[in-house]
């Protein structure tokens, strides 16, 4: 790592930071609707959003600046085994496009603005629409840690803040203020800021990553001896390899398959696409989002780039950033910098109001005001969100970026576990209530419990995503077997409980809901930005 500030790295970033800064409080008025004082203006940018806005919001939230640092550190790390993520953005949205239209569909009809609104009208049970709220909030605290892990990864390597100071607030300092612009623009402009600045962090992305795949193997010699490198250093560890090792195929499968699952139940994935203005919106992202999955596949050939190019961190996450600015002249080390902390405020962003969403819908308003109006929902989702950055904030601040990084696994673990409420929900209301919240705790909790019982190099407890798969005796990833477990136990119970007649729920939706598109009968079409001669 370089001693020293990298000053024309540093200024380019600075630029476009303050860039996207302005763009951020611009989007305030950028197609404003009359009614602002609502959760679909302020959380879901006026359900106006047509197929581009929605595709570069959706990009912008599923890659973030984790899966910039974090995939191509773990092919540096582990080889091919890290290419997990690659297959499983692949799956996920043939997937996708059998429920997300329906769940548009019932949600715009009923203005529903989280999951767990679908969830309690779908099954008439607050107990389950808490459930699942509180699992988003959880599950999404960490993955907000880990963009601004990416940003201290990137103002760390530029030699600004992070390990570059022995003095704690002029290390943090520049942290802090990233996260006080990204506090006041989320606030002020909501779901319309992240839309925005979306276009300029998916453009520099996609410059950097075209630059990265063409330019880094002519410096290297080209890709032949990008391989040969990486697979002779994964050859001597003995470890890892550019195939995985057998023991490792169940883990990668599983893995792979889990978090294809789990994606879309993550709820800044279910507030970007209740944004859009139509079920074919939906449906016409789904089947241009792969192209998003081609440049994660050449984004994590950077790790075997940082291999090949003698990188050597302590700390994996610095592996990609340390080789952009070993590779690149300062200034486009300083674009694709930005590239990486753009695309950790655009997630961030959007995390934090669907927290703050699933809070006041489903915590406030069900619980604690039942009668709160739409501007006092408003306002306290805005003040959530920014209590949830903060306590993202300390997170990074005062744990271990290692326990971060196997926190938001055990998000991935503890968010999959609303499948069957919600996935199941959109297309039948066969599983009784209190089967479906019996199988979410029983997933939950052995879920938490075995990955608590694993160990990393760094830590006794929660090291780790993957145990060995009871009665099959391969290691697998814990949320898959938790959610196998959980489906067992939903079905189990719901015969029982059939039987005895239990009483279930009120089901608000009927089955027309789900196939409702703006305009139809009885579904209201969003307000239209605001005219130029309206009153604010």
């Amino acid at each position: 790592m370089n001693d020293g500030v990298n000053g024309v790295a540093l200024g380019v970033f600075i630029f476009f930071f303050l860039a996207v800064t302005v763009l951020g409080f611009l989007a305030a008025r950028w197609r404003r609707a009359d009614n602002e004082q609502s959760l679909d203006e302020w959380g879901l940018g006026g359900r106006s959003f047509g197929t581009w806005v929605t595709w570069f919001l959706l990009g912008g939230d599923l890659y973030t600046a984790y899966t910039f640092v974090a995939v191509p550190a773990a092919v540096y790390a582990a080889g091919a085994a890290g290419f997990f993520a690659v297959p499983y953005t692949i799956l996920v949205y043939p997937l996708i496009f059998t429920f997300l239209p329906r769940l548009w569909s019932v949600s715009h009809k009923h203005g529903y603005v989280t999951t767990s609104d679908f969830v309690r009208g779908r099954f008439g049970s607050k107990g389950l629409s808490l459930a699942v709220a509180v699992t988003g909030i959880l599950a999404t605290m960490p993955y907000i840690a880990l963009q601004l892990v990416g940003i201290q990864a990137v103002l760390d390597v530029m030699g600004v803040g992070g390990s570059a100071s022995s003095n704690w607030f002029v290390k943090d300092l520049p942290l802090l203020i990233a996260f006080a612009v990204l506090a006041a623009y989320t606030y002020s402009s909501g779901l319309r800021a992240p839309a925005l600045i979306a276009f300029v962090k998916d453009g520099l992305i996609y410059i950097v990553i075209t630059v990265a795949i063409i330019y880094i193997p002519i410096k290297l010699g080209g890709f032949d001896d990008i391989f040969s490198a990486a697979g002779a250093k994964f050859k001597a560890a003995g470890a890892g390899g550019l195939v995985p090792a057998p023991a490792g195929q169940w883990t990668y499968a599983t893995l792979a398959l889990g978090s294809a699952l789990a994606l879309f139940m993550y709820p800044h994935s279910i507030t970007a696409t209740l944004s859009s203005k139509s079920r074919n919106v939906i449906r016409r992202n789904t089947t241009i989002l792969p192209l998003y999955s081609l440049m994660l596949g050449l984004l994590a050939l950077l790790g075997f780039m940082a291999i090949a190019a003698g990188v050597k961190v302590t700390n994996g996450q610095l592996a990609i950033p340390q080789l952009f600015e070993n590779m690149f002249p300062d200034w486009f080390a300083g674009v694709a910098f930005a590239a990486i902390g753009i695309g950790a405020l655009v997630p961030a962003a959007i995390m934090s109001i669907a927290a703050a969403n699933l809070f006041t819908r489903n915590i406030y308003k069900d619980f604690i005001k039942p009668d709160a109006t739409p501007a006092q929902e408003t306002k306290v989702s805005k003040i959530v969100s920014l209590l949830v950055k903060v306590g993202a904030l300390a997170f990074v601040l005062t744990m271990d970026k290692t326990v971060a990084i196997n926190f938001q696994l055990l998000g991935g673990i503890w968010i999959l576990q609303t499948f069957p409420s919600l996935v199941g929900g959109l297309f039948t209301r066969w599983p009784h209530r209190w089967a479906l919240l019996t199988g979410w705790a029983a997933g939950m909790i052995y879920g938490t419990l075995a990955a608590y019982g694993v160990a990393s190099p760094t830590q006794d407890h929660f090291g780790g995503s993957s145990k060995e798969i009871p009665g099959i005796g391969e290691i697998g990833y814990i949320g898959l077997t938790a959610f196998v477990l959980n489906v067992v136990v939903t079905v189990v119970l719901t015969f029982a409980l059939k039987a005895f007649k239990a009483p279930e729920g009120v089901d608000e939706t009927s089955p027309a809901d789900y196939t409702a598109d703006a305009g139809d009968p009885g579904v209201e079409v969003e307000l239209p930005p605001a005219t130029a001669g309206a009153a604010h």
